[in-house]
């Protein structure tokens, strides 16, 4: 690369927090000055300070603050509210489309300001496509909203009858005013998302058999598989086929252990994962979502299905499968579960951006261009929002950078707060300085 030019911004640091992407490792680098391309949104070189950075008219100092890569937050609904304040149900069929795409307008901003400037949507529970337009509507060169990188797998893919919303009067029929939450797999509208909208796709794997809850309600409760391997095989390889990776939400060890056989790309929930599903984790490309802080905040600690991920999450610790965070919350609860700080870092950022990012960056043509990015042989150009490199402070990859005025080692939750991120920059643009939002 070339050095820095006059179009360049300044990011004077004292403390970067960030992976080295040769070897994944979290490192801390001291008193360097981050080069930003203020046309490309790409980090140019990170170099030692110099007294003479802090006249320059871009300069932004953020000494005495910890400087990290924006945070990822792999699992994530936009288009759905906290069920403590309208159930799911309600949600689907009582709000409307627009109305739903206003909240998921606020809930973008939001978790930019939080520091999250990457994020995976998983479903948008029968708000049908808003999500491909919400993408547009954040992304470049259109940037009509303030949101993060948003990764959008628009609706799940189910087996027929086993999803919602339910007709009281006809069991059977899985909508209710033409609002249904998913796409039954013999719909072959996913298969055709695939060539145009979507970064990834989301499989319900486990899950209860709703069209007997009236009559067996405590049966119908009972997460069950949807799916035989041979028909997620089958998935998988379409969507991989077409570059687009596999989430599949699950519950069951036997699920679990199949699922990782059938090559999907993440497993998100998981409630019920024991040692030999976290075995079969070990030695796989898999990466585990444990969404955290959706039992925490609606199925309170006490219930059974948070009792069974803490317990299971405090045996991946130990074994070595560590997840990656899907908000504050679920970062405050990885860390309280016994996570260190570093570890948990690691996994909000660089981890994160392994196991949503495109599979280009997967194959040898996109690791050949890491290398390049670690030698210097790299061209600057703006690229799209979602295939840029993201994830790490360093040359070639997007300047998605956040700060925070806590103490990542003392005092984690505080550290990871809202409150305490003063600083957000997503593709060379500033959002949030000194604690003052920007948009």
């Amino acid at each position: 690369m070339e050095s820095p030019s006059p179009s360049s911004l300044r990011l004077l640091t004292s403390k970067i927090v960030t992976v080295d992407p040769s070897s994944g490792v979290l490192n801390t680098l001291e008193n360097k000055t981050i080069h930003v391309s203020a046309s490309t949104g790409r980090i140019l070189s990170i170099e030692d300070s110099s007294e003479d950075d802090l006249h320059f008219s871009d300069a932004i100092d953020l000494r005495g603050k910890t400087v990290l890569p924006g945070f990822i937050d792999t699992h994530v609904h936009f288009f759905l509210h906290p069920y403590k304040e309208a159930s799911w149900d309600e949600q689907v069929t009582q709000e409307s489309t627009v109305e739903r795409t206003v909240r998921a307008v606020v809930h973008a901003k939001n978790t930019l300001l939080a520091g999250y400037t990457s994020v995976r949507d998983l479903g948008t529970e029968g708000a049908e496509d808003a999500d491909v337009s919400l993408r547009k509507c954040i992304s470049e060169p259109s940037r009509l909203i303030p949101g993060p990188r948003y990764f959008c797998a628009s609706r799940a893919i189910v087996a027929t009858g086993s999803y919602g919303p339910k007709n009281i009067q006809r069991p059977y029929v899985t909508e209710v005013d033409g609002k249904s939450g998913a796409d039954p797999a013999s719909d072959l509208r996913w298969y055709g998302h695939l060539f145009d909208t979507m970064n990834g796709i989301k499989l319900l794997q486990d899950y209860p058999a709703r069209a007997l809850s009236m009559a067996s309600p405590r049966i119908a409760s009972r997460s069950v598989p949807l799916f035989s391997k041979e028909e997620v095989t089958a998935m998988v390889e379409a969507a991989h086929r077409l570059q687009v990776k596999v989430a599949a939400h699950c519950i069951n060890p036997s699920t679990i252990k199949m699922l990782v056989e059938a090559g999907v790309d993440t497993l998100e929930h998981g409630a019920a994962m024991d040692d030999d599903a976290l075995e079969s984790l070990v030695d796989s490309h898999v990466v585990w979502n444990p969404t955290f802080a959706a039992y925490y905040s609606y199925r309170y600690p006490g219930s059974r299905a948070w009792d069974s991920l803490h317990k299971v999450f405090l045996h991946a610790v130990n074994k070595g499968v560590f997840p990656h965070g899907d908000n504050a919350l679920e970062m405050k609860l990885m860390h309280r579960l016994g996570m260190t700080w570093d570890e948990v870092i690691r996994a909000a950022t660089w981890v994160a951006w392994r196991s949503i990012r495109p599979m280009y960056w997967d194959s040898k043509e996109g690791q050949d261009e890491l290398e390049h990015y670690r030698t210097s042989r790299w061209h600057d150009q703006r690229l799209g929002d979602n295939e840029v490199a993201v994830g790490c402070l360093f040359p070639g990859f997007a300047a998605d950078i956040i700060a925070t005025d806590g103490d990542l080692v003392n005092d984690f939750a505080t550290a990871v707060s809202p409150e305490s991120i003063s600083f957000v920059m997503k593709a060379g643009v500033v959002y949030k300085r000194n604690k003052v939002p920007c948009c």
